[in-house]
């Protein structure tokens, strides 16, 4: 009798167990909302410690470019950083051209290798594709010491004097895969309906690489460009080992001055520096905008 009765209460547990109604729509909708709002406060202050990382730096910088005292200590408002900057640095301002020269000038040549090289290997089918996209992919991954000393070795090799031309090579050579993979990444994504159009238009292979397949990718061929300007400006590594008299470029010279300490001039430097970046990411970014309302 107890065994019954026992069985009985057991199967009215289980039967309210199975009765139990489901959540309403509105608890469902609240449950939600909360859980993405836990998600979504952890991924902002993610964000802002990511953001404050890697932009207190540069804002210290920009605060000490205006000490009038050449040490940490504030000692007032000053523009003589400034001053001196502009009248009485020429190593500076030499050094910085060369490398502003040897940037833009690696990044013109990479970016049309690289771009070329993205159109060949995605368009075609050859001997060796395979081995061409594996390859580029060593300038990336191998850390900077060993390409600028293989670098060293192959200009003494051929009897090639260290200098400006061994910087535009060393850094065309590194630069030239982040373009290739950029390019070949927004190729991936072309509609290739075009190019059909194009030639059912009468297009030959040269119209439509220059008046359809380019401006279609153009955004990925500038932010390459950019990209392999950038690299270029802040390399050390490679630079040290390949550059010789006369081939001084800006982070040479920072280097050069640390065993001296570094001069609230480079701090001035540094912020001229960032106003012109913002300058043409901003002027950058309303030109691909254009381009993308063109279309």
């Amino acid at each position: 009798m107890k065994q019954s009765e026992s069985n009985s209460l057991y199967g009215q547990f289980i039967k309210r167990l199975g009765s139990k109604k489901p959540a309403s729509e509105p608890a469902r909708h609240a449950r939600r909302a909360y859980q993405t709002r836990v998600k979504a406060s952890l991924s902002n202050t993610v964000l802002g410690l990511s953001i404050a990382f890697l932009f207190v730096p540069l804002l210290v910088i920009v605060i000490y470019s205006f000490n009038s005292a050449k040490g940490m200590n504030w000692s007032g408002f000053s523009l003589g950083w400034y001053k001196k900057l502009i009248f009485s640095s020429d190593k500076l301002w030499n050094s910085f051209g060369n490398s502003l020269i040897i940037a833009f000038s690696a990044a013109a040549v990479s970016t049309i290798l690289g771009t070329l090289a993205a159109i060949g290997v995605n368009w075609y089918r050859f001997w060796g594709r395979a081995y061409i996209q594996t390859i580029s992919f060593l300038p990336m991954v191998l850390p900077e010491v060993i390409i600028g000393i293989s670098m060293l070795i192959f200009f003494s090799a051929i009897n090639v004097p260290l200098g400006m031309i061994t910087i535009f090579i060393a850094h065309t050579t590194f630069c030239l895969p982040f373009v290739f993979l950029l390019v070949l990444a927004r190729l991936d994504e072309f509609d290739f309906s075009i190019i059909e159009a194009a030639h059912d238009l009468g297009a030959t292979e040269r119209q439509t690489l220059f008046k359809v397949t380019i401006p279609a990718i153009m955004p990925g061929i500038l932010s390459g460009f950019m990209m392999s300007v950038t690299m270029s400006l802040e390399d050390f590594v490679i630079t040290f080992f390949v550059s010789g008299p006369g081939s001084t470029t800006l982070p040479l010279y920072v280097f050069s001055m640390v065993r001296y300490g570094i001069s609230p001039v480079i701090n001035a430097l540094s912020f001229v520096m960032i106003l012109g970046t913002m300058l043409i990411a901003f002027f950058l970014r309303n030109f691909l905008k254009n381009i993308a309302a063109a279309k």
